[in-house]
């Protein structure tokens, strides 16, 4: 059967900046990739730079504009997709030539593509009649990638008008939502991640193009961002009721992924990944059922045909053999490639700084911290200019940052109006506060240190493309954070698309240690890692019970997922001992933690009620 899209991976969204224009870079050549529309003032900046780069006149949208933050959002929108689509049709005409970049789309495909192998049969027509009559149906077989953009359903801050009054349908999330709808892209996907939002998903429901037209297809699609099948089934069953399809669930690693780290309760990706394998006949079926009945109400079209739901994967991947698994044994139809391609200056937007950063990243440096504002635990990588500047302000004893963008700002613990818990005001007042309360020295030494790990996200996932491209974002404002996975350590050097690509598809081997356990055996040791952290600074874990339980059940659904990968090595699927070694060390290891936890938990009927839960 043929692949739906000319490449079996996709670029998923990376911070603000990092793949705030990947599809001007990659799209041409057939790749999806994800931007993020959550930054109005860097996409503005990044419209400003590109209208210089094409000698165009920049007409800004201002900040006391109208509806500036979707009209900032649409325009940028509209200026990519018409920069892909030059650079597609100057792709589509070039010629079939070493080194020209209709070559370079078909010789970046997967070598077993219908497409490529097409490609390859031109190559060695016998006569140059045959030759030009296969290159003109080559040219009329390729299309552009995805340019798909994501929401953090989470950021949904309300906004207000000069008056104080709150602006109907001007939240954050929602206005991103207007603009993306109202842009020119077509055959694209808003991806919606963080859970389920009412107010967005209700305002998705006004909106004609995310409906069928009248041949049954969608101008746009959804896809929804999740780390579990029962996250997808709710919020699919939601969004069904509303007359809205789900084109596609991306599964993510709870702990194996960049940015916020969304842990399940002990849930690996392996045993979710099969129960979605198993019942995706019946997700689909039961949603297109609700699906149906809600168009029906709407007096709309119902399609000709069951749409499209595709079941794609990402989070950890780090070999064409992973890859390769994932694909086949799992049958997902696409799998996201994020840190790595942190390292690809021809896809990712990088300064030069944070990508020596990067490529120098060893395991002590990718660190799963609490400096998030959302108060999600945050994948962060040490020794950026942010952590430095930030260090600057506490040693000065000006702890946090200017708050600029607020698009974190939800505290109303000592304010009406919401703040961000990185900024300055914010960090002082919680200061003070703790210094009342708490009179052990060393508690309140840890208190201040987590009050004052938060750190700006908006500037600092923004910085790193106004360092690049020399493009001012703010005056003054000049750090950058980078948020990799922790698969960021098993890459050391900076390389091209195309060895990153031949990479992902076996044709190259670009990592620099044979020792990189496998992907499900890291996301395992992740979650190890984190519910010892987690019960270790606990001052409830030996007496709520309610907590005990909890803990419990997480160290049995590791157990499980230990013994399902187990079944998974003996069907011959990884066909590594060293796999099988790795899951007995995990086990050991899991076991330990246990027994030390729960020989400390108190009171034999309480135990009996832990172990009773577990069976």
């Amino acid at each position: 059967m043929k692949p739906k899209y000319a490449h079996t991976f996709h670029i998923p969204v990376m911070g603000l900046a990092y793949t705030i224009d990947t599809p001007v870079k990659v799209a041409r050549y057939g790749i999806a990739s994800v931007m993020s529309i959550g930054e109005d003032r860097l996409i503005e900046t990044m419209r400003n730079y590109y209208c210089k780069q094409l000698n165009r006149e920049f007409i800004p949208i201002k900040h006391d504009d109208p509806d500036y933050r979707a009209r900032r959002i649409t325009a940028y929108l509209n200026l990519v997709d018409e920069m892909v689509t030059s650079q597609f049709n100057q792709l589509k005409n070039s010629p079939f030539e070493p080194g020209s970049e209709i070559t370079k789309y078909f010789e970046l495909l997967p070598n077993d593509s219908w497409q490529r192998q097409l490609y390859q049969n031109m190559l060695h027509c016998k006569s140059a009649i045959e030759q030009f009559n296969m290159q003109q149906t080559l040219r009329q077989i390729i299309s552009p990638g995805s340019i798909d953009v994501n929401v953090m359903t989470k950021t949904d801050r309300n906004n207000y008008d000069k008056n104080g009054n709150l602006v109907e349908d001007g939240s954050d999330a929602v206005a991103a939502l207007r603009g993306y709808a109202n842009s020119t892209l077509h055959n694209s996907s808003i991806v919606f991640s963080a859970g389920l939002n009412p107010r967005l998903y209700g305002y998705l429901e006004k909106l004609k193009c995310f409906y069928p037209g009248s041949t049954g297809k969608l101008e746009k699609k959804i896809i929804i961002k999740v780390s579990d099948y029962r996250s997808a089934l709710i919020q699919g069953k939601y969004l069904a009721k509303k007359g809205l399809w789900v084109s596609e669930f991306r599964i993510e690693s709870g702990l194996n992924c960049g940015g916020h780290a969304f842990a399940t309760d002990g849930y690996l990706l392996g045993p979710i990944l099969e129960e979605f394998k198993q019942k995706r006949t019946e997700l689909t079926d039961g949603l297109y059922e609700l699906y149906k009945a809600a168009l029906l109400a709407k007096n709309l079209p119902e399609p000709s045909q069951k749409p499209e739901l595709m079941i794609t994967v990402q989070g950890g991947i780090g070999t064409a053999a992973e890859n390769e698994f994932l694909l086949t044994h799992y049958e997902i139809d696409s799998t996201g490639w994020g840190t790595p391609f942190l390292l690809v200056p021809e896809a990712t937007t990088v300064d030069d700084e944070t990508l020596k950063l990067l490529s120098r990243a060893q395991q002590e440096d990718v660190v799963l911290s609490h400096n998030s504002p959302l108060g999600v635990r945050y994948y962060y990588l040490k020794g950026t200019s942010a952590e430095k500047e930030k260090q600057q302000r506490i040693n000065s004893n000006k702890p946090g940052s200017p708050c600029t963008e607020k698009h974190l700002a939800f505290n109303t613990e000592f304010t009406d109006q919401p703040i961000c818990t990185a900024s300055s005001k914010y960090q002082q007042l919680k200061i003070n506060d703790l210094k009342l309360k708490i009179t052990d020295p060393l508690l309140l030494l840890k208190q201040i240190e987590l009050v004052t790990s938060k750190e700006c996200l908006c500037i600092g996932l923004s910085n790193a493309a106004a360092a690049k491209y020399d493009a001012p974002f703010l005056k003054n404002l000049k750090a950058v954070t980078v948020c990799p996975g922790p698969n960021i350590i098993n890459f050391d050097k900076v390389v091209s698309l195309k060895t990153m690509i031949d990479h992902i598809y076996g044709r190259d081997n670009i990592l620099y240690t044979t020792n990189r356990p496998h992907m499900f055996i890291q996301e395992l040791q992740l979650y190890i890692n984190f519910i010892r952290e987690t019960v270790e600074s606990d001052p409830l874990k030996y007496s709520d019970p309610k907590k005990i339980i909890y803990y419990k059940q997480f160290f049995f659904n590791l157990q499980e997922g230990i013994s399902f990968y187990r079944n998974l090595y003996y069907s011959g699927v990884v066909n590594h001992t060293q796999f099988q070694k790795d899951l007995s060390d995990k086990m050991v290891e899991l076991t330990a933690l246990q027994n030390y936890y729960l020989n400390n938990v108190t009171g034999t009927e309480l135990k009996k009620s832990i172990l009773h839960n577990s069976i």
